[in-house]
């Protein structure tokens, strides 16, 4: 899928529960730093304000030329027009999000072991999440795996990996050179009082690991 080629490099969730300013605003201001790549998630809200919000974000996202998934919600990412849907191991089955996706379109799921990995691989999905890397606070998804599961996962599936959990500044030249193709991150930009600075030197530590290469 041509999509697949830009899962790379540094991936912001914009995850509602993070943000000190607008999404829209935490968007704009990523964009600008130069991410391509964004994910939306919000476990709080109604559906109709998940969908009003992404709607937004997905036509901001789009005429910058970025990539925009909707979490959880494959109806919301069809409605919106997003790119895809990255869902969790305990929502809708990947063939299910297939059917109401269509071919098109992205489906990536979270995964915290070799075998759910593979098991997303055969099942249809196109990239995986796997994680936490490192222990995190931002969601509960069990114990951190570390970076050698993630070089284990890395040569066990041919689709794009892209760690999650507690990635920092300092931690994500490690990540990158241990075979991730991108990594997920919220609190390192989320948090940072400014946004934009922040996502730029994440952007240049994923380049500085990737010996330069055009990855973000």
């Amino acid at each position: 899928m041509q999509e697949r080629a830009k899962l790379k490099g540094l991936c912001l969730i914009i995850d509602h529960g993070a943000l000190r300013v607008s999404p829209e605003q935490a968007l704009s201001f990523a964009l600008a730093a130069g991410v391509k790549n964004f994910q939306y998630r919000n476990k709080n809200a109604s559906r109709k304000e998940i969908y009003e919000t992404a709607l937004r974000l997905v036509h901001l996202a789009h005429e910058n030329e970025a990539l925009f998934i909707v979490n959880d919600h494959a109806d919301i990412a069809v409605a919106t027009g997003a790119d895809g849907v990255h869902l969790g191991q305990d929502d809708l089955p990947i063939e299910y999000a297939r059917k109401l996706l269509g071919p098109g379109k992205l489906i990536g799921i979270s995964t915290h072991s070799l075998k759910q990995a593979k098991d997303a691989q055969a099942a249809g999905a196109d990239y995986i999440g796997f994680g936490p890397l490192f222990a995190t606070t931002t969601k509960d998804a069990g114990q951190a795996q570390g970076i050698g599961a993630l070089t284990a996962v890395k040569q066990a599936v041919s689709i794009p990996v892209i760690a999650i959990g507690g990635i920092t500044h300092a931690t994500v030249r490690e990540v990158i050179r241990a075979g991730a193709d991108g990594v997920a991150v919220i609190s390192a930009v989320l948090s940072a009082d400014d946004v934009k600075t922040a996502a730029e030197e994440m952007i240049r530590e994923i380049r500085l690991a990737s010996d330069g290469e055009a990855c973000c």
